[in-house]
């Protein structure tokens, strides 16, 4: 573990020296966001597949409706014709995940990297590296003991809770256009009943883009770079997969 982190800080570190022309001090925080970017561009191709998998389930919804309707008194019968229905269009209940779950171990790195005092063997040296003055290993918290929210630190994350706030009112507003234009039919356990809380759920979901302020505020500045980017990336990539997905009513568009 200890040879892979220092492999990865190596990485960091050589991606902020070709930066380093152009940002300057900053050149550290700028590869984190070219880190992000490299890796949501590794796992765009994912994204793209969950998108044409989304649409597909929305279109499926009418003849899961009818399945349902169908084989109500047979819950077996009826999760078997399902699972037929998803494999006979080859679409995956499961596909959405992957984007999500392959960017974990990314965010993960970032932050014990700018976590660790030392990395192999070594002191940290990119713990002295900063964001217009705001350290990268540190947190809100430390941005506060020094200046408050409006010191020279506090400015800098004031600054990525409004975009983390601008995004996710966006994403909010639209996720919830576009529930309301294709509702999707509740979720059924194995005796065909809804999912209990499942309804709950489904109203949280646009909800969800809210809590990136949190994280932004608990975990070191790089990883809030990293959480940021990704969210941003997020929303522009959803924008552009899910165009032809009508947003204030109106049927579910064919997928390309």
């Amino acid at each position: 573990m200890s040879a892979f982190m220092s492999a990865f800080a190596s990485l960091v570190g050589s991606l902020a020296d070709l930066l380093q022309p152009l940002f300057q001090t900053a050149s550290t925080a700028a590869a984190i966001i070219l880190f992000t970017a490299l890796v949501r561009l590794a796992v765009h191709p994912l994204s793209r597949a969950a998108a044409r998998g989304q649409k597909a389930r929305s279109r499926l919804q009418p003849q899961i409706a009818e399945i349902r309707k169908k084989h109500g008194k047979n819950p077996e019968r009826m999760q078997k014709a399902i699972m037929e229905l998803h494999a006979a269009e080859k679409v995956s209940p499961l596909s959405g995940c992957l984007p999500s779950l392959l960017q974990m171990p990314a965010f993960f790195l970032l932050y014990h990297l700018f976590s660790s005092s030392s990395i192999g063997g070594e002191p940290n040296a990119l713990l002295s590296h900063d964001l217009l003055g705001a350290p990268l290993g540190g947190r809100w918290h430390d941005a506060l003991a020094h200046g408050g929210p409006f010191g020279g630190q506090g400015l800098v994350y004031l600054g990525l809770f409004v975009i983390v706030a601008a995004v996710a009112t966006f994403s909010y507003g639209r996720t919830k256009r576009q529930m309301a234009a294709n509702p999707m039919t509740p979720a059924a356990g194995p005796d065909g009943q809804p999912v209990p809380g499942m309804g709950a759920m489904t109203k949280l979901m646009p909800l969800l883009s809210f809590f990136t302020l949190i994280t932004v505020a608990v975990v070191p500045l790089a990883a809030a770079l990293y959480v940021v980017t990704t969210t941003t990336w997020t929303a522009v990539e959803r924008a552009w997969l899910y165009r032809d997905v009508p947003v204030t009513g109106g049927a579910m568009a064919t997928a390309a």
